[in-house]
């Protein structure tokens, strides 16, 4: 599980941000509150799977899976 990525989770499912993959789109998270240590669940997806939905710091954030797919997590 060392290269698991918020894309991976289930819905419902809790992890703890670790690192980002990609250096130009890590900047756009961490504006939008995804910092390394903080605890994100995946709240629920589109019907196709793409957008998704995130709980972080207490709001609800929404995002292609692609992007999710940069945010490396524990």
């Amino acid at each position: 599980m060392s290269n698991r990525s918020v894309a991976d989770l289930k819905i419902g499912e809790k992890a703890v941000i670790k690192s980002f993959s990609d250096q130009w789109m890590s900047l756009k998270l961490l504006e939008m509150g995804c910092l390394p240590g903080i605890e994100v669940c995946l709240h629920c997806k589109a019907p196709l799977g793409d957008p998704i939905c995130l709980n972080v710091s207490g709001y609800c954030l929404s995002m292609r899976k692609a992007e999710a797919a940069t945010i490396l997590v524990e």
